[in-house]
């Protein structure tokens, strides 16, 4: 029976780790910004984001590895090349709505959301 306990105890503690480490880009409170770095530990910073139609955003590589930007939901397709280290691509948003996204490189752990509303909300 100490054996089953002990299984049973790793299982807690893996699944509380996964929980703690897995990305919240969906439940974060969005910035006003048009720069979104690719940071260190494989996601975006921030994690959403909100700006209005019309406008720039710009990702920029701040890490170590290859990454790109890749629209997985929202009113426009983009898929930006791979960016190495130091390069930015940008995406000018002319249609209001949200915009999810990932790292095709890292789908699993860098995902992003834009929200962007249109020019006569006043939601910011």
């Amino acid at each position: 029976m100490p054996g089953v306990f002990r299984l049973f105890l790793l299982g807690a503690g893996l699944l509380a780790l996964v929980t703690a480490c897995a990305p919240a880009a969906s439940t974060a409170t969005p910035v006003e910004t048009d720069q979104v770095k690719m940071a260190k530990s494989y996601r975006f910073e921030p994690a959403v984001i909100r700006v209005k139609v019309g406008t720039t955003v710009t990702w920029v590589n701040d890490d170590n590895f290859t990454h790109d930007v890749t629209f997985t939901a929202g009113p426009a397709q983009f898929h930006s090349p791979p960016l190495r280290p130091g390069e930015k691509t940008s995406f000018t948003f002319s249609r209001p709505g949200e915009y999810q996204y990932q790292c095709s490189f890292h789908p699993q752990d860098m995902k992003g959301k834009v929200i962007v509303e249109g020019a006569g909300s006043s939601g910011y």
